[in-house]
């Protein structure tokens, strides 16, 4: 509700006077019947001031409390909403709109200068650090969007159309005032230009800031701690960005942390990334991006769910024509600890990089993978990732650790481990592998691929393992769609099984976290070229009904994979049918359940305890190793495993048992 504004009286005026105040025009001051103007103290007014109610104390760390009032503070051309403490600027306050219940103390200055779109419009040159693929930051950016931007360079009309929406969303925003929400903390800052901070923000210590929006909301707020320094930016709710950190030209999406010294330019930061102590540069940094180590460098890059280990490092620059190259790292890579990767170069999802790759391998058809560096040559080792304990780990802590409490999300992030994205590529990878066997002999010692070689006893146990994996989805899917049903014949069953909707056949795309069929994607990029989605609003929508009818999709995709896979007919599906393909189900998750099962146990072997016990004898060393890392039987990932075998194979009975009702 509009306040009740009215001018200074002269008994009024005396009084702040007196108080130490001073203007450079008393008639352009304005007050409530409610302020209280004892708690104006020492302030200079030039422009038009207006003060709220003042009437109610803030508690501050240690116990102290203090009254709301502006005091000892230059303001120009400022709002100062109800119950604001205001106190010690050593600069000045100028053209503010201040929100509520906000305490501003000891800053050196907080000023819009000129007219600002507050980080929003700026051109983000990720990828290659020379232009070509630069994403326009904005307040609603999500990690598709800017997928769109940066990769599809092919569809001119696209970007050129995306560049017009974006820019007349921050034409809306433009303003020569800023404001500071309600509920804000604003202390021991130095420089703060051009900013819109939003409200419940909480900004100690900050060095300088400048040229930003600052997307903080009350089920969200933002943190930014001391020493950071930002320049062109724009941080979204519920982020932390503290420790000396330093941005430059950067977009920070919901839930990230970025501190302890972090140093970044040129670079997108979707929700949940997690960066300290290294260094990035003109990276694409989608969902639960992580990296911790001081010696870690990500350059050029795209990234998702990924985990740098340390001195992981990249180049993109080979002394040739600039730092022009690229890569691309797809969902759930990791690297260990003093990898390096020479771009171009294209890893596949869910695969680990060990040690220094300078040949460009592009393994994206054959996920879950090792590259490991022998001889200064890149070995491949197709699907041995499927086994790993630490890959099954991954997918379960993704959700848990998704910090995000905005209801407004900008980022559509699927989590699934095996999705119609990744099983395409397995059947892609099976193609590819039997192809160079037929095409080499099924008795060579070293197969050559894409830059890399694999060893013939690493090629057949990747077919393995992807043919597991394949059955594991599908018969997933399968299930899950019989699930309840009790048919009494077959025609019950194939009723059941036809997908609602044709859309979800052909290939799928991962828009960074975002999982859907490909002719969904083209389906909007038609949208945004010929005009029929004209706002930032209207992409994100279709994203979230893309993310929405997930599930939907995939099975139109997995029951025409059933089809191919296992060569059945849809008018001819039989109890017989499924009851084989929940078998091969069976003996798939169970077979991939005791690989990792395995694969854990390994992490409670003798030489795991090396280091435990120390002064004491083997047995010493045992009980060590057990008080801190407990008993392999009942460590909780172990439990999860043998759990999940149990359920899974009681749920594969209970189908086949149904299914045998329509014989």
């Amino acid at each position: 509700m509009e306040k009740n504004f009215r001018k200074l009286s002269a008994q009024e005026t005396a009084r702040l006077q007196s108080q130490g105040c001073r203007a450079e025009d008393w008639q352009t001051i304005e007050i409530t019947d409610a302020t209280d103007l004892a708690q104006v103290e020492n302030v200079y007014f030039s422009g038009r001031v207006r003060l709220g109610v003042l009437d109610e104390y803030f508690d501050l760390p240690g116990g102290l409390r203090r009254r709301s009032g502006v005091r000892n503070a230059t303001l120009h051309n400022v709002e100062v909403g109800d119950n604001c403490l205001i106190e010690n600027i050593r600069g000045h306050i100028a053209n503010y709109r201040i929100g509520s219940n906000t305490r501003i103390g000891n800053i050196g200055l907080l000023a819009v200068d000129g007219r600002s779109n507050f980080g929003n419009g700026i051109d983000v040159a990720v990828l290659n650090e020379t232009g070509g693929r630069e994403v326009m930051m904005h307040d609603c950016l999500s990690a598709h969007q800017a997928y769109f931007m940066a990769l599809y360079r092919h569809r001119p009309q696209l970007i050129s159309n995306m560049r017009e929406i974006i820019t007349r969303y921050s034409d809306g925003v433009s303003s020569d005032c800023g404001t500071v929400g309600s509920h804000v903390v604003i202390a021991d800052c130095g420089e703060l230009r051009n900013l819109r901070i939003g409200d419940y923000s909480s900004i100690e210590g900050a060095g300088k800031l400048v040229n930003g929006s600052i997307n903080s909301v009350r089920e969200a707020p933002v943190n930014i701690g001391r020493g950071v320094i930002c320049e062109d930016f724009i941080i979204s709710s519920g982020s932390t960005v503290t420790d000396g950190a330093m941005l430059s030209r950067c977009f920070v999406g919901q839930a990230c942390t970025i501190g302890h010294g972090y140093s970044a330019s040129e670079s997108l930061f979707f929700g949940n990334c997690q960066e300290e102590n290294g260094e990035a540069c003109a990276v694409f940094a989608g969902p639960f991006t992580v990296t911790h180590h001081k010696s870690t460098l990500l350059i050029a890059s795209q990234f998702s769910f990924m985990n740098a280990g340390s001195g992981s490092n990249q180049s993109n620059h080979m002394y040739k024509l600039g730092p022009i190259h690229q890569g691309a790292m797809e969902r759930g890579a990791k690297t260990s600890s003093n990898s390096y990767i020479l771009w171009p170069a294209r890893i596949g999802a869910f695969s680990l990089v060990m040690g220094r790759h300078t040949d460009h391998p592009d393994t994206s058809d054959l996920p879950f993978s090792y590259l490991i560096e022998h001889e200064n040559m890149t070995y491949l080792y197709p699907a041995i990732n499927l086994r790993s304990v630490g890959t099954i780990r991954d997918a379960r802590k993704w959700p848990m650790r998704d910090r995000r409490t905005d209801p407004h999300r900008l980022d559509q992030i699927n989590y699934n481990l095996l999705s119609p994205y990744t099983i395409q590529k397995m059947i892609n990878g099976c193609r590819i592998l039997k192809d160079l066997q037929r095409l080499a002999g099924e008795t060579s010692v070293v197969y050559s691929y894409q830059s890399t070689r694999i060893k013939n006893s690493s090629l057949t146990r990747g077919l393995e393992l992807y043919d597991m994996a394949i059955n594991k989805f599908l018969g997933n899917s399968i299930i899950k769609r019989l699930e309840g049903l009790v048919p009494t014949c077959d025609e019950e069953i194939r009723r059941r099984l036809k997908p609602e909707t044709p859309t979800g056949m052909g290939d799928w795309c991962d828009l960074s976290g975002l999982i859907a069929p490909k002719s969904e994607v083209l389906r909007l990029i038609d949208d945004i070229e010929q005009g029929r989605i004209d706002c930032v609003d209207a992409i994100h929508d279709r994203f979230a009904e893309m993310h929405q009818n997930y599930y939907l999709y995939e099975w139109t995709w997995a029951y025409d994979k059933i089809l191919w896979y296992y060569g059945l007919k849809p008018e001819a599906i039989t109890a017989d049918d499924v009851i084989d393909i929940v078998e091969r189900w069976k003996k798939a998750v169970v077979g991939i359940d005791n690989l990792v099962y395995n694969d854990a146990k390994k992490e409670f072997s003798l030489s795991s305890m090396t280091g435990f016990g120390v002064d004491g004898d083997r047995t010493q060393q045992i009980e060590d190793f057990e008080q801190v890392r407990g008993v392999f039987e009942r460590d909780p990932s172990v439990q999860s495993i043998l759990d999940h075998i149990r359920v899974k194979t009681a749920l594969g009975d209970s189908i086949i048992a149904a299914m045998r009702q329509a014989r």
